[in-house]
């Protein structure tokens, strides 16, 4: 039992979140809600706020829930981030951002102000304690793993994390909110950017940046040779991989193969140009493993549904590192995460900084 552990647990108004909740308060711990509002005002204060959201029937799990916005911090480096990388010409991926600075930020400001000695969350993914490291770990559900978008996490955060479903699939963790009379335990799931309506990226870049499509509207689309065989309507509008909608036509089948920001260019090819065989991710986080300082064979993925493919990760300094793969990738886009494992454990992460870059970097 730990009925003497208080745990901070993220809630969101889903099925997962309360389903965690209930488990945590069977597993004996004393549980605090902590609902973070992002969306719905432009205050930022890390006051908590006692809220009324209650999520079950059953009063066995009627337990504090508190607020905490952080609106603004999410405008600035969630939102803000998010229309940055678009205008760099990169491809975004805001929920992993969202993860690290604003809920466990939340969460862990949540555990100082409160006192508590743990924070939880609903995602699917596991930890186990081995040779002194919190190791983080794949859920055994393989269509709802949620470990790819941890991968920023610290030694200090996951030593303070509980993942209850990362031993469940999602049907058992549904039937799970049954037995608990959860509210949203029929609730369906949006695979949507909060902010982002109707998963509609180009048409919320147009409305929340003005003027966008004046500024970057017309400008060429190109083949690998650099020929001119086209134009776009705005490089942020495009996606690598992307084959619908250029507007071009060569004989065969062409692909978004480069988004070069700074001449508002497009370039396009063939599927093969699609292959990458090596990048440089930057901002590296080791977070299962000690900083590496020599070149090593490991697995990576290059988004969240990538299968894991074999690798060689060579430490650049300065928190960059090259990856050189055994069999191409295809469709690898700057600004994504490359997330790399030993089999169902992850071991670190970095973002996609350049795709098949010159091999003129050493380590330093």
């Amino acid at each position: 039992m730990h009925a003497k552990q208080h745990v901070i647990i993220g809630l969101s108004g889903g099925v997962d979140s309360a389903a965690a909740a209930c488990l945590l308060i069977k597993q004996g711990y004393r549980v605090t809600g902590l609902n973070i509002r992002v969306l719905d005002t432009p205050e930022d204060t890390s006051t908590l706020a006692p809220s009324a959201m209650r999520i079950s029937d059953s009063e066995e799990f009627d337990f504090p829930v508190f607020t905490l916005n952080l609106s603004a911090k999410f405008a600035r480096d969630v939102v803000g981030y998010f229309h940055d990388d678009y205008l760099a010409g990169r491809t975004p991926n805001p929920c992993m951002v969202c993860n690290k600075a604003i809920k466990w930020f939340g969460l862990f400001e949540a555990m100082r102000l409160l006192g508590a000695d743990l924070v939880a969350t609903g995602h699917y993914a596991r930890t186990e304690r081995r040779d002194g490291v919190t190791r983080l770990l794949k859920g055994i559900d393989p269509e709802k793993d949620q470990s790819y978008f941890l991968w920023m996490l610290t030694q200090a955060e996951l030593a303070k994390t509980l993942f209850p479903l990362g031993g469940y699939t999602k049907a058992e963790v549904r039937e799970l909110a049954r037995s608990f009379e959860v509210h949203a335990a029929e609730k369906k799931e949006s695979q949507e950017i909060c902010f982002v309506p109707h998963d509609d990226y180009c048409a919320y870049l147009t409305r929340a940046i003005p003027g966008l499509e004046e500024r970057v509207a017309g400008g060429e689309i190109v083949d690998q040779s650099g020929k001119v065989i086209g134009h776009h309507r705005g490089y942020p509008f495009y996606t690598i991989g992307q084959r619908r909608g250029l507007g071009v036509s060569t004989g065969e089948p062409v692909y978004v193969t480069k988004i070069d920001a700074e001449h508002n260019r497009i370039r396009v090819g063939s599927k093969a140009d699609l292959e990458c065989r090596s990048l440089i991710a930057t901002a590296m986080n080791w977070s299962g493993i000690a900083t590496p300082d020599a070149p090593f064979e490991t697995e990576a993925r290059i988004r969240y549904r990538d299968r894991q493919s074999a690798c060689m990760v060579e430490p650049l300094g300065d928190d960059r590192a090259r990856v050189r793969f055994h069999e191409p990738k295809q469709g690898v886009a700057c600004g994504q995460a490359v997330v790399f494992y030993d089999g169902d454990e992850v071991l670190g992460g970095g973002i996609i900084a350049e795709v098949n870059p010159a091999d003129s970097a050493t380590p330093e």
